[in-house]
């Protein structure tokens, strides 16, 4: 009886400590600019706070909580020269949704990302959540006049 109750014991330790494991792994996919490190919240760390809870609710199905995508169907936002090389683009999909054929990374990808029906502060903290998360670091901070901006493509 003492064998079992310290096999159940072990069993639940184990579990614990791998369900803390995977939380602090996702904790850990945002990273803070090395010039915003103080204790003091910007406007850009204010943002990228409510980004990770945008991107939490709707856009980690397809782009996983890695930010990696799905090869060949959802592309990555980690590492995409997506993100750096086309940002107008990129918040155009984001508060209007895309779809036909591009191009990140070298690899295509052809698919449908729907409109999520976000408001532009909300497009504007979830494209400064995924710029500056994961190996991602792109200081220069999309505001929600940017995204007012940006007009739906013909």
């Amino acid at each position: 009886m003492k064998k079992l109750l310290l096999l159940i014991g072990l069993i639940a330790l184990v579990g614990c400590k791998s369900e803390q494991k995977e939380k602090d792994t996702e904790e850990d996919s945002y990273v803070i600019p090395s010039s915003e490190k103080s204790s003091e919240k910007t406007p850009l760390t204010a943002s990228i706070e409510r980004g990770k809870k945008i991107y939490s609710d709707l856009c980690v199905t397809c782009h996983l909580p890695t930010g990696k995508g799905i090869a060949g169907t959802y592309p990555p936002l980690d590492g995409s020269n997506w993100l750096t090389e086309k940002r107008e683009e990129s918040i155009r999909g984001v508060k209007y949704g895309m779809q036909g054929p591009i191009t990140v990374n070298g690899e295509k990808y052809d698919n449908i990302m729907t409109p999520m029906g976000l408001s532009d502060q909300e497009v504007a903290d979830a494209m400064n959540y995924v710029m500056n998360s994961w190996s991602n670091n792109i200081k220069d901070m999309v505001t929600k006049e940017e995204v007012e901006a940006i007009q739906k493509s013909e």
